[in-house]
């Protein structure tokens, strides 16, 4: 009788090794699967990132650029009448805001009048 509980609880723990063994095989064939697409999908964004600086070479050619410039920009070389000297520049603004200030821009944010008083002496005569 003790043999026959023995042999059953053998046959039993066989029973349960196999379903385990039989788990973990097929856990492992699930996660090599998971592994073979994820290094497939790997492969097709550096394929697709190698098509792209491909691309980007081509669009960054500087002939290329050169040559949409000159046919949609219609640029033209400076001229000597172009350039004025520093002495016509206007006179620098007092500074509306101290830059002794903690913070010049909340200042400035803070009082909307002093914005208003720089953009209207900002302008040419004639535009106000």
């Amino acid at each position: 009788m003790m043999m026959r509980v023995l042999n059953l609880c053998v046959i039993g723990a066989l029973v349960l090794a196999a379903a385990d063994v039989y788990t973990i095989k097929f856990e492992s064939t699930r996660q090599a699967q998971r592994v073979a697409k994820l290094r497939a999908e790997i492969r097709r964004e550096r394929d697709a990132v190698a098509a792209l600086r491909a691309e980007w070479a081509k669009l960054d050619n500087p002939a290329r650029i050169q040559g949409l410039a000159r046919r949609h920009l219609r640029l033209t070389p400076l001229e000597a009448g172009q350039i004025d000297p520093l002495d016509n520049l206007p006179e620098r603004p007092a500074d509306l805001v101290p830059v002794e200030a903690s913070d010049p821009i909340g200042t400035a944010l803070a009082n909307p009048q002093i914005l208003d008083r720089s953009a209207s002496s900002s302008m040419p005569a004639g535009t106000k």
